[in-house]
C-alpha cells in the first residue's frame, strides 16, 4: 500500500559520531524546502532549484548507514531491480536485500510503501560501516568491529549467507579499530580504518595479500581505486594520498592537503571518465572537486551542506551531474552540465583560470579536452542544484545512482527512491 507523506517540521537529534545540535527552523535544514545554500562567494554562488522526480519511501526498521543497487549485466539495458541496505545503532544490526516498487501512472512527490518485507536478510556483527557488492552476487562489508565480510546472494533462494570473514582485519594495540570504508575492483578488495591500516584483500584468499600497517597517522575514512594498482584515501587531518601497490614500503605517492584547517574529509569518488578527476566532501559540508595532475589543493571548493558530507558519488554514466548527502538531512543533485549547454563535457574546450577558497592561488586549466567540473563558472553561478528530499529527515547517510534511479538511506529508518531523475 501506498501512502501520501506530507512534510514536517521535527526536532532532532544529531548522529553519535556528529556534533551534538539540533535543527528546528527551515533555515537550520539545508536541503528543505525554502532552504538557501551557503556558498563562498570566492568560488561560487549557485542555485537551488524545486524537487523535481516522485520520491518513493519505505519504513525499514533500522537506521540506513549504507544502501547499493545490485549491478546489473554489463551488457543489459535493464535497470537495477534490487538493492542492499547495511545498519547501524542497533543492538542488532542487519544486512538487508530488497526489491524495488513501480509506482508508475501515481502521481504525488512523495511515497511511502507500508510496512515493506525485505526479500532476506542477515546479521551482521557490528555496524555496517561500508558495503559494496563485489558482483552479482556477492556482497562486501566493513564492519565497526574491524573485521571485513564476504556474503553470498542467493536471489533465486531467497537468502543471503557468509562466505569469509576476515576477522580484525583493522585493530589498535589493544583493542578493534572499526573499518571504515571498502573499495573493490573484481576480486581484489581494499579496506582502510580508523587505525590508519589499509589492507589489500583477494575475494578467494583468507590472508591479505598485502598490509601497509602504518599508512596513516590519523583515520582513513575513505578510499577509491584511481587505476588498477592506484588507490586514493582521504584521512581525518583533511588530506588525499595515493597509493601505488607496485612499490614497497608505507610511504604515498602523492599527498594533497585543503588549506586552512585540517577538516576531516569523509567522503571521496573518482570520476567514471577521467581518472585524475576526484570529488571529496568534508566535516564542515564542503564540496571539492580536485584534479591530481595538478598542484596539492582543490581546483574549487563550495560550501554545501551545513553538516557533515557523508557520501559524494558521479553518475556513472553521465558525471557532469554529482550527487550529496549529508547530517542536515539534504540529498543534493548537482548539475554542472549548463556550464556550456550546447556541447557534451568531452568536448568542452578552452582556457579558465580558478581562484581556489582560502589559498589565493591560481591554477591555469589549459586543456583542449576536459570535463565540465574543471571548465565550469563556478563563480557566475554556473552550478544547479536540486533538492531530492522534501519532507525535514534525519541525517541522509548514504546514497547510490545508476541511469534515473537513485536511493537513499538515512537516520529516520527509512529508504528513499526515485525512478526518474532528470540528467
Amino acid at each position: 500500500m501506498l501512502l501520501t507523506i506530507k512534510s514536517q517540521r521535527l526536532k532532532f537529534p544529531n548522529r553519535q559520531q556528529a556534533a551534538q545540535k539540533q535543527y528546528t527552523t527551515p533555515e537550520d535544514l539545508v536541503g528543505s524546502p525554502g532552504c538557501c545554500l551557503y556558498v563562498n562567494p570566492e568560488v561560487a554562488s549557485p542555485r537551488v532549484t524545486a524537487l523535481s522526480a516522485v520520491m518513493e519511501g519505505r519504513f525499514v526498521s533500522h537506521k540506513i548507514s549504507r544502501v547499493r543497487w545490485l549491478p546489473v549485466s554489463g551488457s543489459s539495458l535493464q535497470l537495477p531491480e534490487y538493492f542492499a541496505t547495511g545498519s547501524w545503532d542497533a543492538e542488532q544490526n542487519k544486512v538487508c536485500l530488497w526489491e524495488t516498487t513501480n509506482i508508475e501512472g501515481i502521481e504525488t512527490d512523495q511515497l511511502f510503501l507500508e510496512d515493506p518485507k525485505p526479500l532476506c536478510s542477515i546479521n551482521h556483527q557490528g555496524d555496517v560501516m561500508d558495503l559494496q557488492f563485489l558482483d552479482q552476487e556477492r556482497i562486501i562489508t566493513a564492519s565497526s568491529t574491524g573485521s571485513v565480510i564476504l556474503f553470498r546472494c542467493h536471489l533465486n533462494d531467497q537468502k543471503l549467507s557468509i562466505l569469509q570473514e576476515w576477522e580484525r582485519a583493522h585493530y589498535h594495540s589493544h583493542s578493534n579499530a572499526p573499518c571504515t570504508s571498502l573499495v573493490c575492483n573484481g576480486p581484489e578488495i581494499i579496506s582502510v580504518g580508523e587505525d590508519g591500516r589499509i589492507n589489500h584483500l583477494q575475494a578467494d584468499q583468507k590472508e591479505p595479500v598485502r598490509t601497509i600497517d602504518n599508512a596513516d597517522s590519523s583515520s582513513l575514512n575513505a578510499v577509491t581505486f584511481l587505476r588498477t594498482t592506484e588507490v586514493l584515501t582521504v584521512n581525518s587531518i583533511g588530506q588525499l594520498k595515493i597509493w601505488d601497490f607496485r612499490q614497497p614500503g608505507n610511504k604515498p605517492r602523492q599527498i594533497y592537503s585543503l588549506t586552512g584547517d585540517r577538516v576531516p574529509l569523509h567522503c571521496v569518488d573518482r570520476h567514471p571518465n577521467q581518472q585524475h578527476i576526484v570529488a571529496t566532501g568534508g566535516q564542515d559540508g564542503t564540496f571539492c572537486i580536485w584534479d591530481v595532475r595538478q598542484g596539492s589543493i582543490p581546483i574549487s571548493l563550495l560550501d554545501a551542506h551545513s553538516a557533515e558530507m557523508w557520501e559524494v558519488h558521479f553518475h556513472p554514466s553521465n558525471p557532469d551531474h554529482v550527487f550529496t548527502c549529508s547530517e542536515d538531512g539534504s540529498l543534493w543533485h548537482w548539475n554542472a552540465s549548463v556550464t556550456t549547454p550546447d556541447l557534451p563535457s568531452f568536448l568542452q574546450q578552452g582556457r579558465r583560470n580558478f581562484s581556489v577558497s582560502g589559498s589565493g592561488a591560481n591554477v591555469d586549466l589549459n586543456q583542449s579536452v576536459t570535463c565540465a567540473w574543471l571548465t565550469m563558472d563556478a563563480a557566475k553561478g554556473r552550478v544547479d542544484i536540486s533538492n531530492l528530499l522534501s519532507a525535514y529527515v534525519l541525517s541522509v547517510n548514504s546514497l547510490d545512482v545508476v541511469g534515473e534511479q537513485l536511493v537513499c538511506g538515512t537516520d529516520g529508518e527509512a529508504v528513499y527512491i526515485t525512478h526518474d531523475l532528470e540528467l
